[in-house]
């Protein structure tokens, strides 16, 4: 059974403007960089204008590649001319910090004494930046601080020492920790410690939030998703995709203001949720998976979150690869260890193209955004870049990295006019822009 690697997510609106982070009440980043899973926003799209979208006559070009990234499937963050990832290098699992000025390995700190254990071994967080720290979560689930300047290690917290972590199956922590201010927050999966909040500073808990195990559909404990903040019904909370299903909890004291437990399946619940408004989608993969709209609503003093559609896997499912929205319309890689491109109508759940094409790869695919395109990541390695119209499938190209091994599921990156791609122990990097 093929599962999860990376790292490791809606209604009609009138207006394309309004999709915009500000429409929820969050401040949009414009940033050239890219400092967290899934961009400055953590909507997967880069603010980056001018690519060369004609891939057919003219395929992007390596610009160079470097060893030394360790064994894993995280992603990578970009800020300034620091990238940084994750992986097994050695005896341990680090976090790598690469200069690209000189492409080369500015400095790389241990995490674990030991590389973890787990089925597909290897690192699946990617780091998140903030200022001069740096925050990620080993897969044996322990979420350290780091100076970004030279890697060394401010705090740490064990997720099985400090709170009695779970997992709702056996492939290693694949989170990646969410900054929201003066705080940082994680997903340490026990009944009574299913999501914590930490100073940032110090790692001080602030809050832990109770998610009883009702032992519904899916597995207990923490999922393999990273959580995403709404504005939802007018209250701030944080939603996660965890063994059970969906769940909310509010910001301001980590109570639980409401679950969803349909989509879950008993397998390895992965996909970040997608966020709009008082809209939330989410999916997943394997047999008993699917995808749902839901809508928020306040409820006294909580929130209720109303199904407003559901899509059962066999018709509309996402593995591991992400989601993206841009305008009405929602873009990924359709079926389980199936990377099928479609567009499917955020207000309705209907396709408007694919779900059954096989596109230019296969097995699950990764995917991003830049200047109104979508960047599809094969597992078998292909790179494909295909329109973002609700129009048709517009295939604009694709092709084969120099190098490819195992499985490809690190998540694309485009910052800066550059694409990343992380493959195990390479990484490379491929010019973008027009000629």
């Amino acid at each position: 059974m093929r599962c999860l690697p990376a790292v490791f997510g809606v209604v009609f609106v009138t207006s394309i403007a309004l999709l915009a982070p500000a429409a929820w009440g969050l401040e949009p980043k414009s940033s050239s960089d890219w400092p967290q899973w899934r961009g400055p926003n953590r909507d997967n799209i880069s603010s980056f204008k001018g690519i060369s979208t004609d891939w057919k006559a003219a395929p992007p070009t390596l610009e160079w590649k470097i060893d030394g990234m360790g064994g894993g499937y995280a992603s990578v963050s970009v800020v300034g001319d620091r990238l940084y990832t994750t992986g097994n290098v050695g005896t341990s699992q680090n976090v790598i910090a690469v200069n690209l000025k000189t492409h080369a390995i500015a400095w790389s700190t241990p995490l674990t004494e030991s590389s973890p254990k787990h089925g597909y071994e290897g690192s699946r967080c990617t780091p998140t930046i903030d200022g001069d720290r740096l925050f990620a979560i080993s897969s044996n689930g322990q979420i350290s601080c780091l100076k970004v300047s030279d890697g060394s290690i401010v705090w740490s917290k064990v997720f099985e020492k400090e709170w009695k972590g779970k997992m709702m199956s056996g492939w290693g922590f694949s989170e990646s920790p969410l900054v929201d201010g003066d705080r940082v927050l994680c997903t340490p999966g026990n009944a009574e410690a299913m999501i914590v909040c930490l100073d940032k500073s110090n790692g001080n808990e602030i809050w832990r939030s109770a998610v009883p195990d009702k032992g519904d559909k899916g597995g207990a404990g923490a999922g393999y998703s990273v959580m995403a903040i709404s504005e939802g019904a007018g209250v701030k909370q944080y939603v996660q995709l965890i063994g059970r299903g969906l769940i909310s909890v509010r910001a301001s004291d980590g109570k639980l203001l409401w679950s969803y437990n349909r989509i879950a399946n008993g397998t390895a619940d992965i996909p970040t949720p997608i966020i709009h408004g008082d809209y939330v989608f989410g999916s997943t993969g394997y047999g008993d998976g699917g995808s749902a709209l839901l809508k928020l609503t306040k409820q006294g003093d909580g929130v209720d979150a109303a199904e407003q559609y559901y899509r059962p896997a066999k018709e509309l499912q996402n593995h591991h690869g992400g989601m993206v929205l841009l305008g009405d319309h929602l873009y990924f890689g359709n079926g389980h260890n199936n990377g099928f491109p479609i567009c499917v109508d955020l207000i309705s759940g209907d396709i408007r193209w694919g779900g059954k094409i096989r596109g230019e790869g296969n097995g699950s695919a990764a995917i991003t955004a830049a200047d109104g395109h979508i960047f599809f990541r094969y597992q078998s390695g292909e790179i494909a870049l295909v329109e973002a119209t609700p129009s048709e499938y517009k295939l604009k190209g694709s092709f084969k990295p120099v190098f490819q091994e195992r499985e490809s599921w690190s998540h694309p990156v485009v910052c800066a006019g550059k694409l990343f791609l992380r493959e195990q122990n390479t990484l490379m990097c491929y010019d973008l822009t027009a000629k």
